[in-house]
């Protein structure tokens, strides 16, 4: 389904109400704004004539915890009431929300002090109140300085508590405004109309005990813990912050006469010639056109080494330039540029839902009403049958029932931690899609890797290249050079690059095909050339029996590990070109470490049998399936699944893309091409698989600090709710105070985000 205005397309989610119904709603992926509808075309405003704007473009404010809940101005969301955050993440540290509630907090706390302090006194000690302060001037003095306190402190919670009714999204403030409202609306029942109540509620000064003070201390708690709460989630962007604190403001441009001049960064243009001096940041993404240099691109790679810069080397923004002086060209600039891809690729995975985030949004949904029900009884039970004066306790009773059990920290476990997690990650140049694959990778048994440009760097070079006898050498090179730079293949670069080093000058070929997993055919000279492997070689006619020292001779060169092509002129065996890619100095380690988590590693590649074994022996692969065409990636993956398997693909070419689209997870190299990215969960900005090390440390880190937080959330209400209900009273004699229920409940939301907090700090090997 695509969206009427902009024609992106439409997600549907699901949603459980407070009426335990599962209700289907649907949200832009660009951002629009979707109604809570069957309907994909409902848009908040009544018509989907509304302008598209992008959810990332400043100005707009999401959900954390919903994030299909997306708004122009800042308030709360109308399932959770949580307040909404900025969508595009700022290094400035505004805040209105914060602001808001931090005043409403102080003066709210100035006020209910006295409040406190008085009702204390004149409950436990009431010979130390002065002889003209009468009791009933003591409830004067708290209706005076507590209603502020509890009108224009809480009035934020009272909307929201509204907006949950009318939305039939029973939340947090829900319980919030209902408990608070209980208490002051009979406080000034009893304090204006005693007469209303029972004889013996009524004290021989003629009143009837108030909660004006439980009322404006609850709604003091909240705000605070409101305002250590938005603190705290402020903390979980600190990865965006920090790469955003990167970014140069200016850079200095090489005009067309030789003139030099600082432009701001918005004003660079792709094809611009930038000078980056010695301890500048580089301002775009480009390549190096002159001068020598070493890189720090540790923020951006997790890579703590400078990188060695010189001529046609790739440069990142906002990485730091060493002691030499370099001239770049821009190739990528703005939203284009590697560090806002990494930046979006985060907000966006930090706003994603886990699969397990369903569990708690089911609790939550029919949570709230239970709650509303168990306090109607204890209110029933204490009024019934509980001691004089029964009214009061029963209300103290409901109240407290209603403040304890806030679902708050229930619906922040999960997408606290995601936040937090998938930041983490960017910081160890993990770049992680979504919550989804963060929660899958924990469960990956398998591995299956590609060998070029995964295993290896990447970059062959010609190394051997046996020309048979009876053929010309220089004309049979010469073919070669023709039909390779025809060929778009990463080894074909090598050999052409190899030959140019020999001065070789490629011979004009007609008839040029490119055959996929098989190599290349051309003709010259009135010659058919073919240029491959062995199925071509069959292809084209040759047959193994017939040149057994020829293929004996291809074997020689895997056996040391070089991916070897077979070069026949008229289906008579001519040459053969030995192409060898050194092994990352890095994939030992991230093997070993791989089997020390229990991950079975497979390699799947294209190449000759015997270069793979080669290979795999190295490192100790645990199994090799070689000369693998590009469709058949997939169907391997396919399989390792039907038999229960987590696979995990980790590649870095075009034809990677179907494999680690089919996988589990699928895990790209951040060298390799874009296409490759898309395709996967997990990027790998510097092509390292230890990052994969990381990344499934990282997964295993952030599902234990979920399940911890969904623990001590579900423990806290499960123990919480009878102890305020007033259990313990006929066994001990405790009582819960609504005081003290509305401090647990605050601090246990802040509790579960401070725990959610330590995954910045855990070590990753």
């Amino acid at each position: 389904m695509k969206d009427p205005v902009c024609g992106m397309q439409v997600t549907k989610s699901s949603l459980y109400n407070s009426l335990f119904e599962e209700k289907e709603y649907y949200f832009c992926s660009a951002g629009c704004k979707a109604n809570f509808d069957s309907s994909p075309l409902k848009f908040l405003e009544g018509s989907p004539s509304v302008e598209h704007t992008n959810a990332s473009k400043k100005g707009r404010y999401i959900c954390p915890m919903h994030p299909e809940i997306i708004q122009d101005e800042p308030g709360s969301c109308p399932i959770c009431g949580m307040a909404l955050e900025a969508a595009s993440v700022s290094i400035e540290e505004e805040d209105p929300e914060l602001d808001d509630m931090t005043q409403r907090f102080k003066w709210s706390a100035l006020l209910a002090s006295p409040v406190f302090v008085m009702a204390m006194v004149a409950d436990l000690v009431p010979h130390w109140l002065p002889d003209f302060l009468t009791m009933q001037l003591v409830q004067w003095f708290q209706f005076i300085l507590g209603t502020p306190v509890i009108i224009w402190g809480g009035w934020s919670f009272y909307l929201r508590a509204i907006q949950s009714l009318k939305t039939f999204n029973l939340n947090m403030f829900t319980l919030i405004g209902l408990g608070v409202s209980v208490a002051y609306l009979y406080s000034l029942i009893a304090m204006f109309f005693p007469g209303l109540f029972p004889q013996k509620m009524i004290t021989a000064e003629g009143i009837v005990h108030v909660y004006f003070e439980a009322a404006a201390v609850i709604t003091t708690l909240v705000l605070l813990g409101q305002v250590l709460e938005l603190k705290a989630r402020s903390q979980t962007n600190a990865a965006i912050k920090l790469l955003l604190g990167l970014i140069p403001k200016t850079a200095r441009i090489i005009k067309k006469d030789g003139q030099e001049q600082d432009i701001r960064l918005e004003e660079v243009e792709v094809g611009d010639k930038l000078r980056i001096r010695p301890g500048e940041k580089i301002p775009v993404d480009g390549k190096v056109i002159e001068g020598h240099s070493s890189v720090d691109e540790s923020m951006v790679t997790g890579e703590p080494l400078p990188v060695a810069k010189t001529e046609s080397a790739h440069l990142i923004g906002a990485t730091v330039n060493g002691t030499g002086s370099l001239v770049m060209i821009a190739e990528k600039v703005g939203a284009e540029t590697l560090l806002s891809q990494i930046v979006k690729m985060v907000a966006d995975a930090q706003r994603s839902r886990a699969p397990i985030q369903k569990m708690a949004d089911i609790v939550a949904g029919f949570f709230v009403p239970v709650v509303v029900i168990i306090a109607l009884i204890a209110f029933a039970v204490w009024y019934l049958w509980g001691p004089e004066p029964t009214l009061s306790f029963a209300l103290i009773n409901f109240v407290a029932v209603l403040i304890i059990a806030c679902p708050c920290a229930l619906g922040l476990a999960t997408p606290i931690s995601i936040m937090v997690g998938t930041g983490r990650g960017t910081l160890e140049g993990v770049l992680i899609k979504n919550a989804e694959s963060l929660e899958i990778l924990e469960k990956v048994d398998t591995l299956v890797v590609d060998k070029t440009g995964t295993l290896t760097e990447g970059k062959p070079s010609l190394v051997s290249l046996q020309v048979n006898q009876g053929f010309d050498e220089l004309k049979v090179m010469g073919w070669i050079a023709g039909m390779e730079k025809q060929s778009e293949h990463p080894l074909a670069e090598a050999v052409v690059a190899g030959l140019n080093e020999k001065s070789v000058s490629g011979s004009e070929v007609s008839d040029f095909q490119s055959l996929t997993g098989m190599g290349v055919i051309a003709k010259c000279d009135d010659k058919s050339l073919a240029l491959g492997n062995l199925k071509l070689m069959q292809k084209v006619g040759m047959v193994n029996n017939d040149y057994n020292e020829f293929f004996n001779q291809a074997d020689q060169l895997r056996a040391d590990g070089q991916t070897v092509m077979l070069f026949s002129v008229n289906s008579e065996p001519a040459a053969l070109i030995g192409v060898a890619d050194p092994i990352k100095s890095s994939t030992p380690d991230a093997i070993s470490r791989l089997h020390r988590q229990g991950v079975r590693v497979i390699m799947l590649t294209g190449d000759n049998e015997i270069t793979a074994r080669t290979v795999a022996n190295k490192l100790d692969i645990d199994e090799v399936k070689a000369d693998v065409l590009p469709g058949q990636k997939a169907e391997v993956i396919k399989n390792l699944q039907t038999m229960g398997k987590v696979v995990a693909m980790a590649g870095d070419g075009i034809n990677d893309a179907p494999a680690l689209a089919q996988a589990d997870i699928g895990i790209a190299m951040g060298t390799g091409t874009d296409v490759a990215m898309e395709s996967a969960g997990v990027t790998l900005v510097k092509g390292d698989l230890r990052g994969i090390v990381k990344a499934t440390q990282l997964s295993r880190l952030t599902m234990k600090n979920i399940r911890q937080n969904l623990f001590f959330a579900f423990i806290y209400n499960s123990l919480g709710v009878p102890v305020a209900a007033g259990v313990l009273y006929p066994f001990f004699g405790i009582l819960l105070s609504p005081v003290i229920a509305a401090a647990a409940m605050s601090f246990s939301s802040v509790s579960v985000i401070l725990n959610a907090l330590r995954l910045r700090k855990q070590m990753l090997n």
